[in-house]
């Protein structure tokens, strides 16, 4: 299986580096198209530094069983070309007949040297109690070793950091005899320091968690590993959590401001992550609160799965999160991004857009990487069986970064625009493509409802068979898209509640995915996300609802209750960005 994947998203990725027409059906972010990083059978945290000879180095975590079992161990991949192949088999940082070692992290120095820090059961812990052959991926130190020739060859000796006994340890299962513990992401380069995140737990097996840093402020410089010093972080005897937001709150990953601040984030249960600020380099901290996207705004929603944070090239910010409010591991699929900017000493997070995903919505992608190149971008990630390389088209990170200031109206794709709209007129017969993959449509609609009774159809595109769309007021008082292939197939979305008020101009932006299968709404700027009402703003449609029929007559009923003061349609789905710009720019 991985062999023919890889066949595919070469094919692809050959295609697009010859400047080819890969054809109106492919979107570059289903996952199914990315380049396979090849591993032994399980594989996690692909992360990925560039060497100084221009190559790719990709450290992760391998083995033949599954997450956790016997024989995993840390590995490196060298590419060089930029992540469409990779050396095979994978180099040994680690041997898989050795001690567990795993959650492996790169750094590399202005030097050339490169640094793998992992996770490493030094003590061969297989026991606890009368349970043999424990999982022990996460027991025991904290290491690193090192490579002076580009990823190629890893020293001899490994080097342990000192990870202080606190708090959490002195009251896990073995007294803090053995630690528990892992870290995800890359090292953060900010001024002269190296900091890096990981994640204690309190009692076996991921139960009360807590965050914890390294800080060096010689590794750049000292080529003496010996010499290297390590301060742990934060100061005393307890790390980043608050009890309020429960036992789990882990995988904690951070960034550096542009005055050497420090921004923190990470996973909880609650289904919001958790973020905290050190403007002391990482001593104290910031009392933890779910993360917003302004400060005091709306929660950020992500279920049990890795928040990642990244500073870009150009200073700003992007993160990694799954837009819903679930509490488990599941609900991976789709990834979203939202990208960040500094105001005031704090990172204000845009308005997200859809980063990668895949036909099957029980897919659980994770643990990703950012990799710029030549003005180039790529994101890695993995379902833990599959890792693969993506290539991310800039100007969906722009887009997020310039949602403060863009106010254009888009134009591509835009089949119909007319304003204003009189009740009982026929706007324009429009077709619809089908909901195949990279094809989609949106409604862009700027109304005010005199009230908010129920089946009031706000627009109606219906053949007479009984196929098309409509826009119509529900009876939960919200906005919903009704989608029917006239046969059996129906679904209908819709806003959040309260989004919609009656007596109040709206801008209304129903955006339709045919790859994902994704019907959202952004209103006046926003995206929906459920708020506290459910868990999900945006919702998925049968994958066999393509056909929308013929085309299809555009109407607003007579009977409606209120006004249209303009209305456009687009033969593609607008990114977010996109329906925000076209708030921003108003009325026209």
């Amino acid at each position: 299986m991985i062999r023919t994947r890889f066949i595919v998203s070469a094919t692809v990725a050959a295609a697009l580096s010859a400047g080819c027409t890969v054809g109106p059906r492919v979107d570059l972010r289903n996952i199914r198209y990315g380049s396979v990083i090849p591993d032994e059978g399980y594989c996690d945290q692909p992360y990925v530094v560039i060497t100084r000879d221009g190559n790719w180095l990709c450290t992760f975590t391998t083995g033949k069983g599954i997450e956790g079992q016997l024989g995993q161990h840390v590995v490196a991949s060298i590419s060089t070309d930029k992540g469409k192949t990779w050396s095979s088999p994978p180099i040994d940082i680690e041997p898989a007949d050795g001690p567990e070692a795993s959650w492996v992290m790169p750094l590399i120095t202005p030097s050339g040297r490169v640094y793998a820090f992992y996770d490493y059961n030094g003590d061969r812990i297989t026991t606890l109690g009368d349970k043999k052959n424990i999982r022990a991926d996460m027991l025991g130190w904290y290491v690193c070793k090192y490579s002076d020739d580009n990823g190629r060859t890893w020293s001899d000796k490994r080097h342990r950091l000192p990870v202080r006994v606190t708090a959490c340890d002195r009251t896990n299962d073995w007294q803090g005899k053995v630690q528990i513990m892992w870290g995800i992401g890359k090292p953060v380069i900010v001024g002269p320091n190296v900091f890096f995140g990981f994640t204690k737990l309190g009692r076996y097996m991921l139960d009360q968690g807590e965050g914890w840093f390294f800080r060096s402020d010689n590794i750049l410089t000292e080529r003496d590993v010996e010499k290297i010093e390590w301060q742990m972080l934060p100061e005393g005897d307890h790390g980043i959590r608050a009890p309020e937001f429960g036992s789990v709150q882990e995988e904690h990953n951070l960034v550096g401001l542009s005055d050497g601040s420090l921004y923190c984030i990470y996973r909880t249960t609650t289904g919001y992550p958790c973020h905290v600020y050190s403007r002391d380099g990482g001593k104290t901290w910031t009392r933890p609160e779910h993360a917003t996207y302004t400060p005091g705004g709306r929660k950020i929603k992500t279920p049990r799965a890795c928040p990642r944070l990244w500073k870009t090239l150009n200073g700003k910010f992007l993160l990694w999160y799954h837009n819903h409010s679930g509490k488990d591991f599941d609900g991976r699929n789709p990834a979203w991004v939202t990208g960040g900017v500094e105001k005031d000493d704090r990172i204000h997070w845009s308005q997200p857009e859809i980063l990668l995903w895949d036909p099957d919505p029980e897919t659980r992608m994770s643990y990703p990487d950012l990799v710029q190149q030549d003005g180039r971008c790529w994101v890695t990630e993995t379902q833990k069986e599959i890792a693969r390389v993506h290539e991310v088209d800039p100007s969906l990170f722009e887009g997020l970064w310039n949602q403060g200031r863009a106010a254009e109206v888009a134009k591509r794709g835009l089949l119909l625009e007319q304003a204003p709209v009189k009740p009982g007129n026929d706007v324009r017969r429009v077709r619809l493509p089908n909901l195949v993959e990279a094809a989609g449509f949106t409604i862009d609609i700027w109304l005010q409802l005199d009230d908010l009774k129920p089946d009031q159809v706000i627009l109606d595109g219906q053949t007479e068979r009984g196929s098309g769309v409509r826009l119509l007021v529900t009876e939960k008082g919200t906005v919903g898209l009704e989608l029917r292939d006239g046969k059996k197939l129906r679904t209908i979305w819709d806003t959040d509640p309260g989004a919609i008020k009656p007596g109040r101009l709206h801008h209304l932006a129903a955006i339709v995915e045919g790859g994902p299968k994704i019907i959202m709404f952004v209103v006046d700027g926003v995206l929906c996300d459920g708020g506290e009402h459910r868990q999900f703003g945006w919702g998925r449609f049968d994958t066999g609802l393509a056909d929308l029929g013929d085309t299809l007559p555009l109407q607003i009923p007579p009977s409606l209750k209120g006004t249209i003061k303009s209305l456009r349609v687009y033969e593609r789905a607008l990114r977010v960005s996109e329906a925000v710009s076209n708030y921003r720019a108003g009325l026209r």
